[in-house]
């Protein structure tokens, strides 16, 4: 349960044919990845979101809503057979709150460090690939492959802490098909894995609204879908807040 609630969190990610990519390859690439989202223009006038997604899981329905002030702050709003998590990233720190059945107390408590590292990337929108450029981070393109058929760069992002993951990349519509990491969930390291897919624009950019990924309760997978998304909202800055034990 602890690694499920981990990896709910965790959320709001062949064969090859070797080949060598030139330093203005990948910005080339990068560059022609950006315009299929939306473009630069649009993707900086975005404030903040609001996304509302459904979780289904060995037949069981998790609603979830996230709340983002991009680049300062995250809040996500899970339901599980009828308890609350939240869960808030604001900074460095962070804090949720977990019913009985997830661990918790029911009470608001600081969020475990690496929990907080985790959910970080969570203050971000628009694409791994993007972030982990204005992150400062490294990014490799080290292959091209066939991904269900399909060819795929296979893009290797290296972030300043050491953490590595790697992006498949579509080769004809440039969007994100796959994401692979080894992620820190409840102190012991998982490989996860997402798929994206049913792309979809929302005043002019474009959002996966189907995600999967391995079921963390053991066999099969976990399908994500987004039911609404919401660009510029108003959002209160009490919602960020952690909230005082009476």
């Amino acid at each position: 349960m602890r690694k499920f609630v981990y990896l709910l969190a965790f959320i709001a990610f062949s064969s090859s044919s070797s080949f060598v990519l030139t330093a203005q390859t990948v910005d080339e690439i990068l560059a022609k990845h950006l315009e299929a989202m939306g473009g630069a223009e649009k993707w900086s006038k975005v404030k903040s979101v609001v996304q509302n997604t459904k979780f289904t899981i060995q037949g069981m329905e998790i609603q979830s809503k996230s709340s983002i002030l991009v680049g300062k702050a995250f809040r996500s709003e899970i339901e599980v057979m009828g308890n609350k998590m939240v869960q808030v990233v604001e900074g460095e720190n962070g804090w949720w709150i977990r019913p009985q059945m997830m661990g918790g107390s029911g009470e608001a408590e600081d969020m475990p460090k690496e929990m907080v590292k985790v959910s970080k990337n969570q203050e971000s929108v628009g694409s791994l690939l993007l972030t982990a450029k204005m992150e400062g981070s490294k990014i490799d393109l080290v292959n091209k492959e066939k991904l269900d058929g399909a060819d795929v760069f296979v893009c290797q992002i290296t972030k300043k802490d050491g953490d590595v993951g790697t992006v498949y990349l579509s080769a004809s519509t440039y969007l994100i098909l796959k994401f692979a990491a080894k992620v820190n969930l409840g102190g012991q390291a998982v490989d996860t894995e997402l798929k994206f897919s049913n792309y979809k624009a929302v005043d002019g950019l474009y959002f996966p609204f189907s995600m999967e990924t391995a079921n963390p309760m053991g066999g099969g997978t976990m399908q994500v879908d987004t039911t609404s998304i919401e660009i510029n909202p108003a959002l209160e800055a009490a919602i960020f807040v952690k909230p005082v034990k009476k």
